[in-house]
């Protein structure tokens, strides 16, 4: 059975003093009185049974005992000394692990990626995507990005990016037969839907004024990123945020056939445990983020 250790500040009195020869000198460099190290001698020489410095000739030396502990003491706080530092140095560079949906990732973070590395070559950024909510602790997930409402609890929440919710299709099946020039056209074509967003259909059709509308097919896809795929195969019409599909819609290989966007309520948050917000790759990265929705938001 391991021995119970002496507190921690004990050792370090000891071993503070005995570098520097005198408890004066060993408080300054504790930033504490003379009188709290040489209460945690004595605590500590009680704790262990022995004496482990005494004055000779106005000088404090260390006894046969105190010259036998001193060694590893100084060893083991110079290796709990290096850990902090290289901690403290991983909480600054090294790899930085984000989890958010993957069509998030692939429609708007990736492309911006360069523009990070390219500010923050110190930090090497891990993605991981998926549904489900992350245990950030036990899967060493640093942040993430997620969809809803914020406040989640014990977590630090940024709101980054607002959306409003649209038909998407390609060019060709907008201009085709039958043509997409009002909602109630949708009648005739086939929607596609996302399981990940399985009500974004209806809540646009609602707003539209044509909730009662029935599709004449329907295909469903695992993410709102195959759905968007499909749509610009021409396969039919999906519904996205337009914040997503920005550069798609810009360059013309999407249109949105109709004039209506429905704004959502939810937004997507950058999130971190509130007990490492402040860590400083997640603070640069937490920056950069809100540094690139600025253009859009202004």
């Amino acid at each position: 059975m391991p021995r119970p250790l002496p507190p921690m500040t004990a050792l370090r009195a000891f071993e503070m003093t005995a570098r520097h020869r005198s408890v004066q000198r060993a408080a300054e460099a504790l930033n504490v009185t003379p009188s709290a190290v040489s209460h945690q001698l004595r605590s500590l020489e009680t704790a262990l049974g022995v004496t482990l410095l005494r004055h000779v000739n106005r000088q404090l030396v260390l006894t046969e005992a105190g010259q036998i502990l001193l060694p590893g003491l100084g060893d083991g706080f110079a290796r709990i000394e290096a850990a902090l530092t290289a901690l403290d140095a991983s909480n600054q560079t090294g790899v930085l692990t984000v989890s958010m949906l993957s069509t998030f990732a692939v429609r708007w973070f990736i492309p911006r990626l360069p523009r990070f590395q390219k500010a923050h070559p110190e930090i090497q950024v891990h993605v991981s995507t998926g549904m489900r909510t992350v245990d950030f602790v036990r899967e060493g997930i640093d942040a993430g990005i997620r969809y809803g409402r914020g406040g989640w609890p014990g977590l630090r929440c940024d709101r980054l990016l607002g959306e409003t919710i649209v038909p998407v299709c390609s060019p060709a099946l907008a201009r085709g037969e039958p043509a997409l020039r009002h909602p109630a056209d949708l009648a005739r074509h086939t929607l596609l839907i996302s399981e990940a967003r399985p009500d974004d259909w209806q809540l646009w059709l609602s707003g539209a004024g044509a909730a009662d509308i029935q599709p004449a097919h329907t295909a469903l896809f695992e993410t709102t990123n195959f759905a968007l795929a499909a749509a610009a195969s021409g396969a039919g019409v999906a519904i996205v945020a337009r914040e997503l599909v920005e550069e798609e819609l810009a360059l013309g290989r999407l249109v949105a056939p109709f004039d209506r966007a429905l704004p959502r309520e939810d937004a997507y948050y950058l999130v971190s445990p509130e007990v490492r917000a402040g860590e400083p790759k997640i603070a640069a990265f937490r920056d950069w983020l809100l540094r690139e929705i600025a253009p859009a938001d202004g």
